[in-house]
């Protein structure tokens, strides 16, 4: 399997065309899925307009932390014609996801916490990091695929009290989940977070909501896990989401995602942790 930035506006077409017009997508939901609006997919338009709550009980405590200069230096050493893809290797939930333990959500009760959507499907952001001209160049090629292809908007914060800055502190490739309230960061460290626009479409695309695609709970259908290539402690990041969570309006599992896992993510050996079942 082939890793998920080599061929990225091929994958951005096919996994981010059309989302929801209205709304941003539910934490269950994955990239793909969103196609179905392309087919006026009546299961999905249902959705549009509903205020609902991301859930992200089963991530549990893991899901919060602080970021880790470690990660920095890992992303420091990484090669740039390696298969790994950067948000893979931070210390983070899944690679790349972290709410920093200083963020306090509104429905947080021990281990049970939400997230929402963007209202009206825009994004307010401030750009708050030192960022090279053509990192600068990058973000902006990523909102552009945005705003062409979906109806996702970026916008300059004015006054909004909910919005995305996007740093470039030392602690790697990382986002948190779905609007939290309030200033939440996304962070793309220089410069490796910046090999092509994909790396920083992906962190986008958890800032509104989505997760990885391999995580889908059909997915042993058409991936398998080689635990035995997996870093020790690293198999949680490859845990199922429950199919009592998820609903996928009839699209298939993606194997080109910008949001699906490099073919050895997690790797303690450098072998495949990842096995397509099918050719695609």
């Amino acid at each position: 399997m082939p890793a998920k930035k080599l061929t990225v506006s091929r994958m951005f077409n096919s996994s981010v065309a059309m989302l929801f017009l209205n709304t941003i997508a539910l934490l269950i939901l994955s990239v793909t899925h969103l196609k179905a609006l392309a087919a006026e997919n009546e299961d999905a338009k249902k959705f549009v307009g509903q205020n609902v709550l991301i859930d992200l009980t089963r991530f549990g405590e893991r899901i919060y932390g602080e970021p880790d200069q470690v990660a920095g230096a890992k992303l420091a050493d990484l090669k740039g014609d390696t298969l790994q893809n950067p948000d893979e290797l931070g210390p983070y939930l899944e690679g790349d996801l972290l709410i920093p333990n200083g963020k306090q959500l509104p429905f947080r009760n021990g281990l049970i916490a939400y997230s929402a959507r963007w209202p009206g499907a825009v994004v307010p952001y401030e750009i708050d990091g030192r960022f090279k001209e053509k990192e600068l160049a990058v973000i902006n090629k990523a909102f552009k695929e945005y705003h062409t292809k979906t109806c996702i908007r970026f916008k300059p914060r004015s006054s909004e009290d909910d919005y995305i800055v996007i740093t470039s502190d030392n602690t790697g490739c990382w986002s948190s989940l779905g609007r939290l309230g309030g200033r939440q960061v996304v962070n793309l460290q220089s410069t490796l977070c910046f090999r092509n626009y994909g790396t920083t479409m992906h962190e986008l695309m958890h800032a509104l909501g989505f997760m990885h695609e391999q995580n889908r709970s059909e997915r042993d259908s058409y991936i398998r896990v080689l635990s035995q290539n997996v870093k020790n402690g690293a198999m949680v990041n490859f845990q199922k989401g429950s199919a009592l969570e998820q609903y996928a309006f009839g699209i298939p599992y993606d194997y080109a995602s910008v949001m699906h896992y490099s073919k050895t993510s997690f790797s303690k050996n450098g072998k495949p942790t990842i096995e397509a079942l099918h050719l695609f």
